[in-house]
């Protein structure tokens, strides 16, 4: 992995639209795709990374995962905690 992306964990949650698995980092609002569960999950991957090397090169990487919910300890970065995630319906 490349040296200034930061060790920090993410959420993925994962939904199959037709025969389509659709990955989804809610804390960043990255998205991928794939044919299978896992290559969604890698594609992921692979886009949380683009994303994060972009943000660094553009100067906002700090904003973007302070703004997420990240705390900085130091030169390290503290994963938000995830408190619920839930489904619910809305009845009209």
């Amino acid at each position: 992995m490349e040296k200034f992306i930061p060790n920090i964990t993410f959420t993925v949650q994962i939904f199959q639209e037709g025969k389509t698995y659709i990955a989804h980092n809610p804390e960043l609002s990255v998205a991928s795709c794939g044919d299978t569960l896992e290559q969604a999950r890698e594609n992921l991957k692979d886009a949380l990374r683009g994303f994060i090397l972009s943000a660094k090169e553009m100067g906002t990487l700090d904003g973007i995962l302070e703004e997420a919910g990240y705390i900085q300890k130091g030169k390290k970065w503290a994963t938000p905690h995830l408190l619920v995630m839930d489904r619910f319906s809305l009845v009209s």
